[in-house]
């Protein structure tokens, strides 16, 4: 029981980018305009940092790609992404985590799943649930995770997990469960959830959390006048 009680709050954190249009969820451009699906993006952020927000935690770390704006909602510190590649900006995300609170668990949500229920986070990073838990693992629907945290984060154990990794594929999340399985880590799996990637994938996010800016802002686009079909988006990193 003392351990428990002396147990530091989790780190939580999101890695995103600034939603600019052109450079954020260009796979929604095939039904909305650049402009529209960056709106759509600060929505799916916003709505994301708030339910985070409503999960006990030492500590909120925002790690960005690029400028905070309106979205951002009081109580995270916000710092700048690392350079390299997707696998490379995660392990150094955890490297932030490690240095700024040492002792404590660290899980990284991503920026586009504004249908998270803070239960689902909060109920499995409590003290008394850690003991004998490694690593926390979200699957995500396309085969990738939108959560992954450790309970004792280090920059050389995150680089080993996640360095290599591929990222973006529908294999993703098998890779990276693989490398904890290798590693020899109890993992505790988080409930599987869907990634805002595509107009079908919106439409179903904001069925699942219709109280949220995203479901809004998503009523209010598909309620207006279609667009014209666009050429093939640009891909994404």
């Amino acid at each position: 029981m003392r351990a428990v009680l002396a147990a530091p709050p989790p780190t939580l954190l999101v890695l995103a980018k600034s939603p600019v249009p052109g450079r954020v969820k260009t796979r929604l451009t095939s039904r909305f305009t650049p402009e529209q699906a960056a709106a759509l993006a600060a929505a799916a952020l916003a709505d994301t940092l708030a339910a985070l927000g409503r999960v006990p935690a030492g500590r909120r770390l925002l790690v960005l790609d690029g400028a905070p704006g309106d979205w951002l909602p009081p109580g995270w510190e916000v710092l700048p992404q690392d350079g390299g590649g997707l696998d490379r900006r995660l392990a150094a995300a955890f490297g932030h985590a490690a240095r700024l609170a040492p002792d404590a668990p660290a899980l990284l949500v991503g920026m586009d799943t504004p249908q998270l229920d803070p239960a689902a986070l909060a109920a499995p990073l409590a003290a008394a649930e850690r003991p004998g838990v490694d690593a926390w693992f979200g699957p995500a629907e396309d085969g990738g995770f939108w959560a992954f945290g450790l309970a004792r984060p280090t920059p050389a154990l995150a680089a080993r997990l996640l360095h290599g990794v591929p990222m973006s594929t529908s294999g993703t999340g098998r890779a990276l469960h693989r490398r904890l399985d290798e590693a020899g880590l109890a993992v505790r799996r988080l409930p599987t959830l869907l990634d805002v990637d595509h107009p079908e994938d919106a439409a179903r996010v904001a069925a699942l959390a219709p109280g949220g800016r995203f479901a809004a802002l998503h009523a209010r686009l598909t309620t207006a006048a279609p667009r014209s079909p666009a050429g093939p988006p640009r891909a994404e990193r």
